[in-house]
C-alpha cells in the first residue's frame, strides 16, 4: 500500500512564493518518478514538472524558470519551490507516485490561491 500526501499550498500575492511538499510512504521502489501536476478551475488536470529517480527534473513551458522540483530519495519526499507566482497558477496541486510495473499513486491535493 502507497500513500501520497501533499501539503503546503495556500494564499499568496502575485509575485510571491510557496513551496508545496510531497510525501510517499508505503512500498516504495528505489525506481520511481516523482511529479507535480494542477488542476485550475474549471479546467483539465496538467503536468507541472517530474522528477525522475535516477534522470533529470522536466518541466511544463508554463513554469520554467519560475517552478523547482526537487527531492529527497532517502525521505521519499518531493518539493515544488513555485516563484513568482502568477493569477494563472491559481490551481489544485496534486503529487504522483509513479513506479514499475505500471502503478500510479495520488495525493488529495493542496490548493493554491494567487491573489492580491
Amino acid at each position: 500500500q502507497v500513500q501520497v500526501v501533499e501539503s503546503g499550498g495556500g494564499l499568496v500575492q502575485p509575485g510571491g512564493s510557496l513551496r508545496l511538499s510531497c510525501v510517499a510512504s508505503g512500498s516504495i521502489l528505489s525506481l520511481n518518478v516523482m511529479g507535480w501536476y494542477r488542476q485550475p478551475p474549471g479546467k483539465q488536470r496538467e503536468l507541472v514538472a517530474l522528477s525522475p529517480s535516477n534522470g533529470v527534473p522536466d518541466y511544463a513551458d508554463a513554469v520554467k524558470g519560475r517552478f523547482t522540483i526537487s527531492r529527497d530519495n532517502a525521505e521519499n519526499t518531493a518539493y515544488l519551490q513555485m516563484n513568482s507566482l502568477k493569477p494563472e497558477d491559481t490551481a489544485v496541486y496534486y503529487c504522483k507516485l509513479s513506479q514499475p510495473p505500471r502503478n500510479e499513486y495520488w495525493g488529495q491535493g493542496t490548493q493554491v490561491t494567487v491573489s492580491s
